[in-house]
């Protein structure tokens, strides 16, 4: 009876991941820190918890930002992949490309990347096979565009400044592009390829674009305050794609909750810690989308928030 009861504690041990050894490690990277990445990072934890993974008790919870540079996003890839941690969390494209190009063994669950197939981390969605999965968050560009039109309506221009190394970016350039043609109007582009250039590409736009609209470009977002001077020096809206922008500055954005972002995300890889195999779990979008206005941000730029907008946001920054 005793050999009995070891025996079924033994594969009791085995079928859980959290009995099986101290502790289970989920590595977690981000190319850059700004408040949309970190509450995305923040939710991972928050949802592990929720399952029963605690840091400090039966998780080691590894974080590292590359500050913005390709160069120590791959060396962070390298280094976690060296370590052979339960699952490794990409958060961005950048970080993700480096990641699944180092490793086809370790378990990889990556988010907050706008095209996955595009980004050539996996090649089908629903069955993404091998090691990897994840959760996009590929932008609703038409309602990004409705919210434009609706609180600037003689706009005719539209001025995007982004980042051409990241392919989420280019992504995104893309699919607003086809939009802003389709609605008759015209899109406006100025690059930025590191944080310090944001300013000098938004000051570009003058001139030349009616609003500026800045995507859910990482490059872009870690500067967005200087964006946000140009365009209040210069009396002309600014629309972000990232909710978390507005509160910084930007007068309104239609998107995700981030935080909500990375719950979703450390769902999956729970599933993965019990003993589900990435490459069979499909990638969706990430769901939940949130109107969030600054009128104050809008005053300063030279713009009213209709009515009407303002009474159907989910937050009004004060």
């Amino acid at each position: 009876m005793r050999k009995l009861l070891l025996a079924l504690a033994a594969a009791s041990a085995i079928a859980s991941p959290a009995l099986a050894a101290d502790t289970v490690t989920v590595a977690v990277t981000a190319i850059v820190e700004h408040p949309a990445l970190d509450a995305c990072r923040d939710g991972v934890k928050d949802a592990l918890a929720e399952a029963g993974y605690k840091d400090g008790e039966n998780l080691t919870f590894v974080y590292e930002s590359a500050q913005g540079n390709p160069a120590t996003a791959a060396q962070i890839a390298r280094q976690f992949i060296g370590e052979a941690p339960d699952v490794i969390v990409p958060i961005s494209t950048p970080s993700a490309q480096a990641v699944v190009a180092g490793t086809r063994d370790i378990p990889v669950v990556f988010t907050a990347v706008t095209d996955p197939v595009g980004a050539k981390l996996i090649s089908n969605t629903e069955k993404p096979g091998g090691n990897v999965t994840g959760l996009s968050d590929f932008s609703p560009l038409d309602d990004h565009l409705a919210l434009i039109r609706e609180i600037s309506p003689d706009a005719k221009t539209i001025g995007i400044v982004y980042n051409s190394g990241e392919a989420n970016s280019v992504a995104l350039l893309e699919g607003m592009r086809s939009r802003v043609e389709a609605a008759g109007m015209e899109l406006v582009e100025s690059v930025a390829t590191k944080s310090a250039e944001v300013q000098g590409a938004t000051r570009a736009l003058i001139g030349k674009a009616d609003v500026i609209y800045i995507p859910t470009d990482n490059t872009i977002v870690s500067a967005l305050e200087a964006a946000v001077k140009v365009a209040e020096e210069n009396d002309i809206p600014l629309y972000s794609g990232d909710t978390d922008s507005v509160s910084r500055g930007a007068l309104a954005a239609v998107g995700f909750n981030y935080h909500d972002i990375g719950v979703q995300t450390g769902q999956i890889v729970a599933r993965v810690l019990k003993g589900e195999k990435p490459g069979d779990i499909a990638v969706k979008v990430a769901a939940g989308t949130n109107l969030i206005v600054n009128p104050g941000a809008a005053e300063r730029m030279g713009v009213t928030i209709p009515k009407a907008v303002i009474d159907r946001a989910n937050t009004v920054v004060e």
